[in-house]
């Protein structure tokens, strides 16, 4: 994309609306160890309780505001025994018609803005999703909570710009997140655009305290405008593991084994495979 005098990416002059479809999915893990079924079965119903429907509703809305959208619709649903989901579907902020969204003319800024800012778009047919999935091994004591969020635009803004805050609306040991671009635009001599943007990496995206914390891996196919990049924190206090317990209680021994069990979940998590037992 070229570039004015003071460095800022010049406005794309399209022709029609920006048809391009931009895909975040965000998945994050929280990790727990309880030694005894009942403090895993609490485990199970506290955490349920904390991002119950009502909730991950809340900061869907905050994520729609923070992306510049209208609210069409809200489904949200508990599941017993554990489990919820919410689906919004969203449009352009104060264009609604008669019969639904009115599209606007694109004046051609495109791409990212900085995390936090709030920026309008072309964003009916979009959506944003979050699904949770509380599970526990049968026979270690650890329990893997994960929540999966998907937010869809159609349009010039890029769903990145709420990545800030849905890091800092959970408590998450291992992060993966995709980000992916789809379709094409035209300029205004009808030249193919596949992506209206620059982006390196995801990394780019995420505040520096955000970088400090975890261990980051990329793998991205630049070619097909996929980018992919794993997180694992790097800080480790069994203390924020333990769950009707805390590591005073614990002898050395057992100490040591449930941080080998846990960091081993963490790893197989982060590197996508099963490691020897422990």
């Amino acid at each position: 994309m070229d570039k004015n005098p003071q460095g800022n990416p010049t406005k794309l002059k399209l022709h029609g609306f920006n048809n391009l479809t931009k895909s975040l999915s965000f998945n994050l893990y929280d990790l727990a160890y309880a030694r005894t079924v009942e403090d895993r079965d609490a485990y199970l119903e506290y955490i349920d309780e904390q991002y119950n429907a009502d909730r991950l509703t809340t900061i869907l809305q905050n994520v729609n505001e923070i992306i510049g959208a209208t609210i069409l619709s809200i489904s949200k649903q508990d599941y017993d025994p554990q489990g919820s989901s919410v689906t919004i579907l969203i449009c352009e902020e104060g264009q609604l018609g008669p019969n639904g969204p009115v599209p606007v003319a694109a004046d051609g800024d495109s791409g990212p803005t900085p995390p936090r800012e709030t920026i309008l778009a072309h964003l009916d047919k979009s959506h944003i999703t979050v699904h949770t999935y509380p599970e526990y091994h049968p026979v270690l004591g650890i329990s893997t909570f994960r929540i999966d969020i998907d937010v869809s635009t159609c349009g010039r803004i890029s769903p990145l710009n709420a990545l800030d805050y849905l890091i800092h609306s959970f408590d998450a040991d291992i992060m993966t997140i995709d980000y992916r671009v789809r379709g094409f635009t035209r300029d205004i001599t009808g030249k193919k655009l596949f992506i209206d943007h620059p982006i390196h990496s995801i990394q780019s995206y995420l505040p520096q305290e955000i970088q400090a914390s975890y261990h980051m891996m990329d793998v991205n196919v630049y070619q097909e405008n996929i980018f992919h990049t794993k997180c694992m924190l790097r800080a480790f206090d069994l203390d924020n593991y333990l769950f009707g317990t805390n590591k005073a209680k614990l002898h050395a021994g057992e100490r040591r084994r449930i941080e080998q069990r846990i960091h081993r979940e963490m790893e197989e998590i982060y590197y996508g495979r099963n490691f020897a037992s422990i």
